[in-house]
């Protein structure tokens, strides 16, 4: 039988954060870690919070971790703690699926209208005291590919599906309505739009290469709203300087952050945005809600949701 939440004691809880500690957890006895003090504050610690889920600290200060039973990041992707001590260990490893599945989609979708309807371009001869009448795309009718067949590839489908857009929606495997990741080749030559929404997994690491990129037609834009490394970035950049695709929106990139020496900051057509896709007014109080309400749960001794599967990199089925 369960034990209840007052019969269980408290764990030991560390927060590992950077600049800004979550607010409103009220935990006695909380810990709070840097990458420079994790190691050292490791020891005894039953729960740790990933609170900066951009650090690599974890893996580093893996050998101190003696307690550790739990491990939640407040991020949906989990690849900076795919290492082996992690995974190998019966350690469990949750993360803050739900919290970005709508925020990103209305990125996208943004991006999406944006480009067909070329405000950048409408900002720059405002900038310029030029009026420059041009006629801009059909959104509706137009097919997007979306990489990604979890929640946030799913709500991205749903919204650009809402706009009138014919939307493939691809996945690990083949299911009722989504086709396999072998499937994405053949669907790339009709793309209008190529939308990457995928976890960074040994699978989907450099997908996007210059083979997969000469399938697509010149028209074609891409969006990355995944992770940098989906994309070979050096592939992408040439392909934009050639022509060979009509421009992309990038939120996520190989280095963050993206340094000033990169061409892709001037390149024409690219859109360039500093990893925010999901990040909108309220989500580190959302972020927090999840964590202490998975907490409420591991101190009940209930199910923990968002469990990831450690031999995928991301949950799989319902939320629990």
């Amino acid at each position: 039988m369960p034990v209840s939440a007052a019969q269980r004691p408290a764990p030991t809880i560390t927060v590992l954060h950077a600049d800004d500690r979550p607010q409103g957890l009220d935990i006695e006895g909380l810990r709070f870690a840097t990458d420079d003090t994790l190691a050292a504050t490791l020891p005894g610690t039953e729960v740790l919070l990933v609170w900066d889920f951009t650090s690599d600290a974890v893996r580093d200060a893996w050998p101190a971790a003696d307690a550790l039973r739990w491990v939640h990041t407040a991020s949906a992707g989990v690849d900076r703690l795919n290492f082996p001590g992690l995974l190998e260990s019966p350690v469990t490893l949750t993360n803050s699926r739900g919290v970005f599945d709508t925020p990103m989609a209305e990125y996208v979708l943004g991006l999406v209208l944006a480009m067909a309807k070329d405000l950048p371009g409408s900002l720059a001869a405002q900038a310029r005291c030029e009026w420059r009448h041009r006629e801009s795309e059909l959104v509706a009718g137009s097919c997007a590919v979306v990489v990604g067949g979890g929640p946030i590839g799913r709500a991205i489908t749903r919204l650009l599906s809402a706009v009138g857009m014919a939307v493939e929606l691809v996945g690990r495997r083949a299911s009722d309505g989504v086709h396999g990741i072998v499937e994405l080749p053949e669907l790339l030559p009709d793309a209008d739009w190529l939308v990457l929404a995928a976890p960074l997994t040994d699978a989907t690491r450099g997908l996007l290469d210059a083979a997969l990129i000469a399938e697509l037609p010149s028209r074609a834009r891409v969006i990355n709203v995944g992770r940098g490394a989906l994309v070979v970035e050096p592939d992408l950049v040439h392909a934009l300087r050639e022509g060979r695709l009509a421009g992309a929106a990038l939120d996520v990139f190989a280095s963050e952050p993206l340094p000033a020496s990169s061409p892709l900051w001037d390149l024409p057509g690219v859109i360039v945005s500093p990893h925010m896709s999901g990040d909108v007014v309220g989500w580190r109080d959302t972020l927090v809600t999840v964590f202490a309400e998975n907490l409420a749960r591991y101190r009940a001794s209930e199910p923990l949701r968002n469990v990831v599967d450690k031999s995928l990199g991301y949950v799989t089925g319902g939320s629990s």
